[in-house]
């Protein structure tokens, strides 16, 4: 089989169980966006994902997101790398998602980035349920939450988590109920925080059954990562 109607394959394999996940928790499967996750994916290969029907690619490098973004049009960017207080200006030019806004002083230079070039970021804000995972602390996220949400240049829009690496996807289920839960409050007070961005290859049927609205999967559809060149 051709490399690309294999990837082809993968993109159908998980939008089909993305939507038995979703028939078993009584959703709609059209409500989880599926973000294909190209860190040290090529060109070429991505593009067969969007020729499948892929319409959100998520990096994790700041160069590799300006690159691509470059060469693939008719997709959304959701930046899914560690938001630093340094890169963020770059982030806030090329990406149409941040998924990782965690730390006052980077999200207060994405902001400013973006209101400056005349745009308004979609921002999730990563969640720590892990004690040593980079993210906001559950403890310190109401604050934190109406930081970023008075930010000019950002729309709050969501939480994102990134569990323990599971052994079994059930493994997963305690924390993808906790982000649901902090979802949920953080709602009361910022209406527009919709998105539960949680699950990747291992446990993405998991996250959709506790309520994900986006799921970020890269092995699943392109197969073993490869090395980053150094």
């Amino acid at each position: 089989m051709l490399e690309r109607d294999v990837v082809r394959r993968n993109v159908d394999e998980v939008r089909s169980r993305i939507a038995e996940a979703a028939d078993r928790s009584g959703r709609d499967a059209a409500d989880v966006t599926l973000v294909a996750v190209t860190k040290t994916v090529e060109v070429e290969r991505i593009r067969w994902a969007v020729e499948a029907g892929v319409r959100a690619i998520g990096e994790n490098y700041v160069p590799d997101l300006r690159r691509k973004r470059e060469e693939i049009h008719g997709v959304a960017w959701h930046y899914i790398g560690t938001l630093q207080s340094g890169t963020a200006s770059q982030v806030a030019d090329h990406a149409d998602v941040v998924e990782t806004v965690a730390g006052e002083r980077a999200a207060r230079r994405l902001a400013g980035r973006a209101a400056r070039s005349g745009r308004r970021l979609d921002a999730l804000i990563e969640v720590d349920l892990t004690e040593g995972r980079a993210g906001v602390r559950p403890d310190d996220l109401p604050v934190f939450a109406d930081l970023v949400a008075s930010l000019e240049g950002l729309r709050l829009i969501g939480l994102m988590t990134v569990p323990p690496i599971p052994r079994v996807p059930e493994d997963s289920r305690p924390s993808f109920a906790r982000l649901r839960e902090l979802r949920e409050a953080t709602q009361e007070r910022h209406p527009d925080v919709l998105e539960s961005s949680m699950g990747m290859s291992l446990d993405y049927g998991v996250a959709v059954e506790e309520g994900a609205t986006i799921v970020r999967i890269g092995t699943a559809l392109f197969g073993s990562r490869a090395t980053r060149p150094r």
